[in-house]
């Protein structure tokens, strides 16, 4: 076993025949892609899921270019001179000052229950300890780690080693765009229409007060906002001049058959009046316009809305859970 990365910890010398390197760069991102092609059976991935599903080699490549130093926050597992998994290091702060360190990592099934999972969780933990003392965050940080409620091997471990489910996101599927239930009259009032590049901060500052009492949910600036808007299907509900909600609805680039409600936000003083219904179906009609032949979304399990009630009853249906563990981290 050979050990290529001045980071790695001394655990992963107890796995005999693997090698653990650093990211090497663009020659790794079709290994990493073809690592993630071969759990899909086992783990039960969604292709097309929103949350997470399976990346190309590009979408790799972009995702890895977004990390902070990712020859050091990125770890490759080779045996026999083929890569086997791979694990990924991010961090990010919360709204309540949190500092969430979030490891991820992916094992081909034929290499599970020989301890390289193992190893693999060891270097990340040992890892985001350097980057907590480097970063000065010891007093507000933890370990975050995702896992489906499908991957029954990574849950196991994630439970085994100290994690503790804190939240989990649903996603859900409207299979055909083609039967969307029909619309009802807005509130006296109320109009609904496109949003202008005027009303871009209205927009995400009716997001971002939506989650003013959420836990677990990070930092969203209005540049960050602005970075990755899709407006063509983005609506909103107006009373006068006052934005009372937004549907944030994008094609998605990877497939563009499926459109995704990224957003629905209704403000407090407007809800209960069918708003959040009225905008779904408006932005829903638009993808459908654009070419979209499915809808997809994703929400909280312990959404206080009800959210559930209103997307069953347009016809989206539950897919996979996607669950999120923490665990304190000891210096």
């Amino acid at each position: 076993m050979g050990v290529n990365s001045g980071s790695a910890p001394a655990p992963l010398e107890r796995v005999p025949g693997y090698v653990f390197r650093p990211y090497h760069g663009h020659e790794d991102h079709g290994a990493m892609a073809a690592v993630r092609l071969g759990c899909a059976e086992r783990d039960r991935i969604d292709a097309r899921s929103v949350v997470e599903g399976l990346p190309t080699a590009a979408e790799i490549a972009e995702a890895s270019a977004r990390l902070d130093d990712p020859s050091e926050n990125q770890l490759l597992v080779e045996y026999d001179g083929d890569v086997v998994g791979y694990s990924t290091i991010r961090w990010w702060q919360e709204r309540d000052g949190t500092w969430l360190y979030l490891h991820r990592g992916h094992l081909l099934p034929g290499h599970r229950g020989q301890g390289v999972g193992s190893a693999m969780l060891d270097w990340a933990e040992n890892r985001v300890r350097r980057l907590m003392q480097q970063h000065g965050t010891a007093r507000r940080a933890v370990l975050g780690a995702n896992a489906m409620a499908s991957e029954r091997d990574a849950t196991a471990l994630l439970l085994e080693t100290g994690y503790r489910r804190v939240f989990s996101l649903v996603e859900l599927e409207l299979a055909d765009l083609g039967r969307l239930a029909d619309g009802e009259p807005l509130p006296a009032g109320i109009r609904v229409g496109a949003v202008e590049p005027s009303s871009y901060r209205a927009a995400w500052k009716t997001v971002i007060d939506s989650y003013a009492d959420a836990a677990f949910t990070k930092r969203w600036t209005f540049q960050s906002f602005l970075a990755t808007a899709a407006p063509t299907c983005w609506r909103a509900a107006w009373e006068g001049e006052h934005m009372a909600g937004v549907a944030l609805c994008s094609i998605r680039r990877q497939d563009p058959a499926v459109g995704e409600v990224e957003e629905l936000s209704v403000r407090a003083e407007s809800r209960r009046r069918g708003l959040g219904r009225a905008l779904l179906l408006d932005g829903l009609r638009c993808l459908r316009e654009h070419g979209a032949e499915t809808a997809r979304l994703y929400t909280g399990t312990a959404n206080p809305h009800r959210s559930y009630d209103l997307y069953e009853s347009v016809g989206f249906r539950r897919q996979n859970e996607y669950v999120r563990y923490r665990k304190p981290i000891t210096v």
